[in-house]
């Protein structure tokens, strides 16, 4: 654990379903190391034609199975969640644990896909999300805040 890890108050994440936002997006799109980049309609569609599966749309039963599956993943690590919110193409959550921020994003969504796949109508796919997300360092009361809030009632 870094210096830097062991100040934070929180990390807020953010994970996408698989194809549901491309390099080249018109909400925008983050690079891997280039940051935050401008919508280009003709990178978004060389990558749709490059999609080796359908696109993955979580249904409300879904969503409530990813959102159960993040607390009780978080409970049983005795990690602190603050808010989950799983939409249609996407999840936030916002949780304070002392780990490496990608560690805690790849445990919640793994064990997110097992319960997707053990539901009472599993969810059958090749991949359920994009490689990565976003994770995002909390260190103050103000952005923790912001995150819970955001996560919580700025979803459409």
């Amino acid at each position: 654990m870094t210096f830097e890890y062991a100040d934070m108050l929180g990390v807020f994440i953010t994970w996408t379903t698989y194809g549901t936002w491309l390099p080249g997006d018109a909400r925008g799109w983050r690079a891997k190391r280039g940051g935050i980049q401008l919508p280009d309609a003709a990178l978004e569609a060389e990558c749709r034609k490059k999609l080796n599966f359908e696109p993955v749309i979580l249904s409300v039963n879904d969503r409530a199975t990813v959102e159960a599956a993040c607390r009780e993943h978080c409970e049983h690590r005795n990690w602190l969640l603050f808010a989950v919110n799983a939409r249609t193409k996407h999840v936030h959550v916002v949780v304070a644990a002392y780990l490496k921020p990608q560690t805690i994003r790849d445990q919640l969504k793994a064990h997110c896909t097992g319960q997707l796949r053990r539901q009472q109508k599993p969810l059958i796919c090749e991949r359920t999300w994009t490689k990565g997300g976003d994770c995002e360092v909390l260190f103050d009361e103000e952005s923790l805040s912001n995150a819970i809030a955001y996560t919580l009632d700025a979803q459409d």
